[in-house]
């Protein structure tokens, strides 16, 4: 069973030691610079590792665009030798649950952008019911949702 912890300063160094497979360095930023963004954007950001069996075998955050307004996922990781076993499929479950809440305000528009040359993590956000809105940036594409 996959779930979403917070993290804190009791668990943020969890997320500093996972680590990506050669060349998803290109897809997503370092952990430390994903915690810092969490942590300027705290006022409308929350940060979660994601846990299997009690470790954390990832994280992703989600935030709050005011100026939309819709959320956002960003930044989701999983650890290299975690990587293929339904993990992220699980957590982005747990995500729009949390999104369904509306823990920072109103609105059933969920929003990620992933980069073109990432095909797995294309085809898991589509089977999730994310649809390309024709939004482009250099390498990277935006999908969305409607909850």
């Amino acid at each position: 069973m996959v779930e979403l912890r917070p993290i804190t300063e009791d668990n943020f160094i969890d997320a500093f030691n996972l680590r990506l497979a050669p060349g998803q360095e290109d897809f997503v930023s370092h952990p430390i610079r994903s915690l810092a963004l969490a942590y300027v954007y705290r006022d409308q950001c929350q940060p979660f590792g994601i846990y299997a069996a009690g470790r954390m075998v990832g994280y992703v955050l989600v935030i709050y665009d005011y100026d939309v307004p819709e959320y956002d996922i960003w930044h989701m990781v999983i650890d290299e030798a975690e990587q293929g076993r339904g993990y992220g499929s699980a957590a982005i479950d747990r995500v729009l649950d949390y999104i369904r809440t509306k823990p920072f305000g109103g609105s059933d528009r969920v929003a990620l952008t992933c980069n073109k040359d990432n095909p797995i993590a294309l085809r898991l956000y589509e089977r999730k019911g994310f649809s390309p809105t024709g939004w482009e940036d250099e390498d990277e594409i935006e999908l969305s949702l409607r909850l």
